[in-house]
């Protein structure tokens, strides 16, 4: 296996207990993410890691592979990590275990430098922001990168600052989409690390490798992924299921 996909899926959580099984347009939310994910191309295997057996149960269930992980992981990171340890791949795709709607081939355009670039020890995804709310928004992970499309920053502030006077330059927005390509030593390292000063003062756990030096190549994409925290959330993926609709492809227009 070259490439293996993992979901990290933690069955506790303080807004919305249960939140893998949680239904939406009658299956549990773990099985829409699984078979979104299971049409992406760039995945030799896929499968979900999880602290729950109920979750393990409900994921073998429909036909997924599932293992279980040990209970105290603080992140999906080292969640991930766990069952990296014990298998042969070059890469492991981080997808989400908590966003319903997204698109298998963004997790194909993430996973393509990697591919084809042997160097490269992490990649993720963004896409340019069109709603000027976005870039306020604290929720909205933003991130900004050099001229090779390597990551400079990632923050929940509007990045990056544009002074007054100088708005004629239109300098795009970018919004950081959480999916995240590893080789598996990248990750393997990654997650024996503690948590760095900046990841803990922004709460973004991909800081922790722009501290320590690990380079993410971040891919510019027209998809989009919605993660579920909130019953808001729900209601509105709830919604956009009955509807018959997911995330379309956005404009390339900017802020």
């Amino acid at each position: 296996m070259r490439v293996v996909g993992i979901i990290p899926a933690r069955y506790a959580s303080s807004r919305l207990p249960g939140k893998p099984l949680l239904s939406i347009a009658g299956k549990p939310m773990i099985q829409h993410v699984y078979e979104r994910a299971s049409q992406a191309k760039s995945l030799d295997w896929l499968l979900v890691a999880t602290d729950d057996p109920r979750v393990k149960e409900v994921v073998e269930g429909f036909g997924g592979f599932a293992r279980l992980t040990s209970p105290s992981h603080p992140s999906g990171t080292d969640r991930a990590a766990e069952v990296a340890s014990d298998l042969s791949c070059d890469l492991v795709v981080n997808v989400q275990g908590d966003e319903p709607l997204i698109p298998p081939a963004l997790i194909d355009e993430a996973v393509l430098p990697l591919l084809h670039e042997a160097t490269l020890p992490m990649g993720t995804v963004c896409r340019r922001i069109v709603e000027p709310a976005e870039a306020l928004d604290p929720n909205v992970t933003k991130v900004v990168f050099d001229l090779q499309g390597f990551a400079l920053y990632f923050s929940r502030a509007p990045i990056p600052y544009v002074r007054e006077g100088v708005e004629g330059l239109g300098l795009p927005f970018y919004k950081h989409i959480g999916l995240y390509v590893y080789r598996r030593e990248t990750l393997l390292k990654l997650a024996k690390l503690k948590p760095t000063p900046l990841e803990e003062a922004e709460r973004l756990e991909q800081l922790r490798a722009l501290e320590h030096g690990v380079r993410i190549r971040v891919v510019e994409t027209r998809h989009d992924s919605f993660g579920v925290d909130t019953p808001e959330d729900l209601e509105k993926v709830c919604q956009l299921m009955a509807e018959g609709a997911g995330f379309r492809d956005r404009g390339s227009g900017g802020l």
